[in-house]
């Protein structure tokens, strides 16, 4: 009898083993498969079980949660949601996430292992960290500014403080509710179909997800090349430029807008955007030098992040001469996002340095402690030093006494571009209209802003849309409200 009760422990010592054993399995090995099965519920509806963290605008919450007592059971919350849907993006629990819902995702949700004091335990535990905000570098005066001037048109803002790199506007419209897009019902689905068949795009970022023919701003690239080149030493020297210019190789005849262009100096020709001027010259600095320059602006980056992906700026260095007279006017296939050329702005401002955007100050735990701050960003050297003196006392020019007066604040000194930068078949859709500028207030040291507007006017007459009509009005109150003016 003992011998059987021998056997039969034994019997059952394995087979608690064996559970052991297949619940370690179970727990630890096939953990991972469990957790990303589609019908496991578990990790989405602890991820909705409590509040998400906030992302701040000059210390206040721009976003906040509803607790619906579902059982996903917070939804996301907007404050201002089309003011600042170009910054936050959406979250969803049906479409996921945008902006820095996504590329901040693991701090606003709580799964970001910098949020616990002692991750490895968490780990183990499986414990849940409290949400952390994010807390960014908008300037809410200058960016409710940006909002106010585009007034529901087809355009976008951004502006940069140019010795940081700090971008404290960031504008898009149209814009729509992020709110909308939050939840998981028939008002979800129905919004999204909605949005997504908008043909005006409420849903793209143009700021930084939408590239346009940079037009007459680029000649603040093109000018920059030729000084370095020595191929410009004095500005109020005679050019050599004929009026019409033909195009290398070709019996097409590029033309101006004004009068008073042939062989006029470059400071007149940038003061009232000749175009032929500014094509000679990049014909005459060659391909690969202006090339050098407009990738040392940024353009054809393909891994600026801020911490979201931006669209790459190009500047085509396989061309022949003539196609090279006309990317050194921004057109042909050089083409800008409103964030690469506040950078040309900013690299002026900022004494021939370009400093890399960034648009989160700080990421927090719940009280308020920092995880993580930006850090100090390398400078990346543009141009040289006296390039960069030369080209701010061009653009002072052109609001002083150019096509950028409107752009002018009593108090500071403002230096802008224009630009009307035509496209479609033929040229025939209705010019985008540009402006870039810079500000510094008589009383700062060094500028304190670098702003790029465009707008795209699909209502207006040909004749009615201009960079120093419509986009210079825009940046002027961007540029104030940064300054305080």
């Amino acid at each position: 009898m003992t011998r059987y009760i021998r056997h039969a422990a034994a019997f059952c010592a394995l087979l608690l083993v064996a559970l052991l054993v297949n619940a370690a399995r179970v727990q630890l090995v096939q953990a991972p498969s469990y957790d990303d099965n589609p019908a496991n519920r578990r990790a989405t509806i602890a991820r909705y079980s409590r509040a998400r963290g906030d992302i701040l605008v000059d210390g206040v919450p721009v976003t906040g949660s509803r607790d619906t007592g579902e059982q996903l059971r917070h939804e996301r919350a907007y404050e201002n949601g089309p003011l600042y849907a170009p910054v936050t993006g959406f979250a969803s629990q049906v479409y996921g996430t945008t902006f820095l819902e996504h590329a901040e995702d693991g701090i606003l949700s709580g799964t970001d292992p910098m949020l616990s004091p002692f991750p490895l335990w968490n780990e183990v535990t499986r414990a849940q960290n409290p949400p952390g905000d994010v807390v960014t570098t908008l300037d809410r005066a200058a960016q409710e500014a940006a909002y106010r001037g585009l007034d529901g048109r087809k355009g976008a803002v951004a502006a940069i403080e140019p010795s940081t790199g700090r971008i404290l506007a960031l504008v898009s419209t149209p814009s729509y509710d992020p709110a909308e897009l939050s939840g998981n019902g028939d008002a979800v689905t129905s919004a999204w179909a909605r949005l997504n068949d908008d043909p005006e795009k409420p849903m793209l970022n143009r700021a930084v997800r939408q590239t346009y023919p940079p037009g007459s701003t680029f000649k603040v690239v093109t000018a920059a090349a030729a000084l370095d080149a020595g191929v410009v030493k004095d500005l109020d020297a005679p050019t050599d430029s004929p009026d019409p210019y033909t195009l290398p190789g070709t019996r097409t005849r590029l033309t101006n807008e004004s009068d008073g262009c042939a062989d006029t100096s470059v400071r007149a020709a940038f003061e009232w955007s000749c175009n032929t001027v500014f094509a000679k010259l990049g014909v005459d600095v060659g391909v690969e030098a202006m090339a050098s320059t407009a990738q040392a602006f940024g353009f054809n980056d393909t891994g600026l992040r801020i911490p979201f992906s931006v669209a790459r700026s190009t500047f085509d260095t396989h061309v022949d001469r003539a196609q090279l007279a006309l990317s050194s006017i921004g057109q042909y296939n050089t083409r800008a996002t409103p964030l690469q050329m506040a950078m040309v702005a900013a690299a002026v401002a900022n004494g021939g340095l370009v400093r890399a955007p960034y648009l989160v100050e700080r990421t927090t735990r719940r009280g308020g402690e920092t995880i993580e701050t930006a850090g100090a960003r390398p400078p990346r050297q543009v141009m040289n030093p006296a390039t960069a003196v030369r080209l701010r006392e061009l653009m002072t020019d052109v609001v002083r006494d150019g096509t950028g007066a409107n752009a002018a604040i009593r108090g500071a000194t403002v230096g802008g571009k224009t630009g009307t930068a035509q496209h479609g078949i033929g040229n025939a859709g209705v010019p985008y209209a540009w402006f870039v500028s810079w500000a510094q207030g008589d009383d700062d040291m060094e500028p304190k802003v670098a702003v790029a507007v465009v707008v795209e006017e699909a209502a207006a007459d040909r004749g009615e849309i201009s960079g120093g009509g419509d986009a210079a009005p825009i940046a002027r109150e961007v540029m104030k409200a940064v300054l305080g003016l």
